[in-house]
C-alpha cells in the first residue's frame, strides 16, 4: 500500500519526486534487500562451476570475494545509469539493475573446470555482449514480434531448469563434496531446509518487506543455526572479516582480454532475452507505478542502461546486469515511483561494493545454507516461466513448437556427452540447452503456419491431449 505520508498521491506517482532523505534512504535500501541475494548469487555460482568457489579448497578461492565486490559494485553503477541518466542512456525511472540468472546456462560451461583462467574470455564476452544489448536499443521495440509468450516463457522456464541441479547439490554439500560421506548427510540437509522452511513461513504468513525479503532472512537464520551447530565457527567469520581489507578500488580488466567465439556468440544471443525481459519490467513499472504505459524513449533508455552498464561491469569482472523484477513488484507494493529512492538503494549497492569486508562476511556462508535460498530463488524462475506460458493458446501448433524446443533443448542440457564431437564453439553453445531451445522456437514460431488440426498431434501424444488455451482468445477449430 502506498504510504501517504511520504507525499500527495500525485507526488508518489511521479518519478522525479523526491521524498524527505530521511525516508528516502530506508525505502532505498529495502530495494537492496530485496535483490542482494539473487545479485551476488550467479558470482558464488560461476566460482563453484570454475572450480575456485565454496568447498573447493583452490588457492584462487580468494578471488570469489573480488567476484561478490564486482556484483555489489556495478549494480550500483548500472542502477544509477537507470535513474540519473547520462544522456539517451537511461529510463529516468526507478529501475534496479543486478546480475542476470539468464546468463548462467551460458557462463557455466564456458568456464567449467578452468579457474580464473577461465575468466577472460567469460568478461570479454560479457563487454561485447553488453555493447549488442545497448546497440538493441535502437529497435527493441521491432524485436517484441519475435518473442511472444511461447517464447519467452520457455526460454525463462529452461534458465530454471538448468540452475536446479544446482540448488540441490548446493544443499547437499556442493560439487566438492561429491563422492564423500559428507556428501547429502542429515546435517547438510538440516541447514538447507532451515532455510526454505523459514523462507516459505515468512513469504505465505508475513506481509510488505518481511516477505519481500524472505530469502535473505531465511539466509541469515540458517546462517545462525549453522553456527549452532558447529557447521561453521566464530574463529572463520572473524578471520575472513579480519583478512578482508576495509576498501579496494576495482581493476580494469583484471582477468585479461580473450576472444571466445562461443563467449561473444552465446552473450550476444542473449542479450535479445535480456532486452525483452527489460521491456517487459519498464512496462511494470509504469503501470504498476503511475498507471500509465511506458514511451518508447523509456523503453529505449533502459535498454541502453541495460547493455552499456553490463559492458562496463565486464571490463572490471563483474557479470551481466538486467532490470530485477522483484524490485518491480516492490514498486507496486510501496506506491512509491521515484527513481530517487532507488538512487539511494544504488549509492548503498556502491559502498558495499567498494568494501571488501561485506563480500568477505558473505563468502563464510555455508555452501549448504546457500542452497536452500537457491533451490527456492530457481525453482522460482521456473515457476516464472510457466506463469508465462499461462498466457499462451495452447493449440495444437504451439503444443509441437514447444514440444521440439523442449525436448531438444533440456536433452542436449541432461546428456551433454551426445556432442562430444562437436567443435568446441558449438559444444558450449549447444549444451546450455537455452540457445538451442530459444533459436528452435523462434525460428519454428515465425516460420510455421498458423493452424494445426487436432487430429495431427494425436499418434506422438500417446493418448495424452491437452485442452487449455491459456489465457488468450481462441478459436475452436485451431
Amino acid at each position: 500500500m502506498a504510504d501517504n505520508s511520504i507525499g500527495t498521491a500525485e507526488q508518489l506517482r511521479d518519478p522525479n519526486y523526491t521524498p524527505p532523505l530521511h525516508k528516502a534512504i530506508p525505502l532505498g535500501i529495502q530495494h537492496v534487500l530485496a535483490m542482494f541475494v539473487s545479485n551476488v548469487t550467479p558470482a558464488i555460482i560461476v566460482a563453484g562451476a570454475a572450480g575456485f568457489g565454496f568447498g573447493s579448497n583452490s588457492p584462487d578461492f580468494p578471488e570469489l570475494l573480488y567476484l561478490i565486490q564486482m556484483s555489489m559494485l556495478f549494480a550500483g553503477v548500472a542502477t544509477l545509469l537507470q535513474t540519473i541518466t547520462l544522456g539517451p542512456v537511461g529510463a529516468a525511472l526507478p529501475i534496479v539493475q543486478g546480475t542476470s540468472f539468464a546468463f548462467l546456462p551460458i557462463m557455466i560451461p564456458l568456464v567449467a573446470g578452468k579457474g580464473v583462467d577461465g575468466l577472460a574470455a567469460l568478461f570479454t564476452g560479457v563487454i561485447i555482449g553488453g555493447i549488442f544489448h545497448a546497440f538493441l536499443g535502437t529497435f527493441i521495440g521491432k524485436l517484441r514480434f519475435a518473442l511472444p509468450p511461447l517464447v519467452t516463457g520457455l526460454v525463462v522456464t529452461m534458465i530454471g531448469l538448468a540452475l536446479v541441479q544446482v540448488g540441490i547439490q548446493y544443499a547437499a554439500g556442493g560439487v566438492p563434496a561429491i563422492g564423500t560421506p559428507e556428501y547429502g548427510s542429515l546435517l547438510n540437509w538440516s541447514a538447507a531446509l532451515v532455510v526454505i522452511i523459514v523462507t516459505l513461513g515468512l513469504k505465505f504468513f508475513t506481509k510488505g518487506m518481511l516477505s519481500i525479503s524472505a530469502v535473505l532472512i531465511g539466509l541469515i537464520v540458517g546462517y545462525i543455526y549453522a553456527i549452532m551447530v558447529g557447521m561453521l565457527s566464530l574463529d572463520a567469520i572473524a578471520g575472513s572479516w579480519s583478512n578482508a581489507s576495509a576498501f579496494a578500488l576495482p581493476m580494469p580488466f583484471k582477468y585479461g582480454f580473450e576472444m571466445s567465439a562461443a563467449a561473444i556468440i552465446g552473450f550476444c544471443l542473449m542479450a535479445f532475452i535480456s532486452a525483452i525481459e527489460t521491456v517487459g519490467d519498464v512496462s511494470g513499472i509504469t503501470k504498476g507505478g503511475a498507471g500509465r504505459e511506458a514511451t518508447d524513449t523509456e523503453i529505449q533508455g533502459a535498454t541502453y542502461a541495460d547493455g552499456f552498464g553490463t559492458a562496463i561491469a565486464g571490463m572490471f569482472g563483474a557479470f551481466p546486469n538486467t532490470s530485477f523484477s522483484q524490485n518491480v513488484g516492490l514498486i507496486a507494493m510501496t506506491g512509491v515511483m521515484s527513481r530517487h529512492v532507488v538512487t539511494c538503494g544504488a549509492i548503498f549497492l556502491i559502498i558495499c561494493g567498494l568494501v571488501p569486508k561485506v563480500g568477505g562476511v558473505i563468502r563464510t556462508v555455508p555452501i549448504e545454507v546457500l542452497g536452500g535460498g537457491v533451490i527456492v530463488m530457481f525453482g522460482m524462475v521456473v515457476a516464472a516461466g510457466i506463469s508465462m506460458l499461462s498466457d499462451v493458446d495452447w493449440n495444437r501448433r504451439n503444443m509441437v513448437i514447444f514440444a521440439i524446443a523442449l525436448s531438444i533443448g533440456l536433452g542436449l542440457q541432461l546428456e551433454p556427452g551426445a556432442l562430444q564431437h562437436m567443435p568446441d564453439t558449438a559444444r558450449i553453445l549447444l549444451t546450455s540447452g537455452l540457445l538451442p531451445a530459444a533459436l528452435i522456437a523462434i525460428v519454428l514460431n515465425l516460420v510455421l503456419p498458423d493452424e494445426l488440426a487436432d487430429e495431427s498431434t494425436e499418434e506422438v501424444s500417446g493418448g495424452m491431449a491437452g485442452h487449455g488455451h491459456g489465457s488468450l482468445p481462441h478459436d475452436d477449430h485451431a
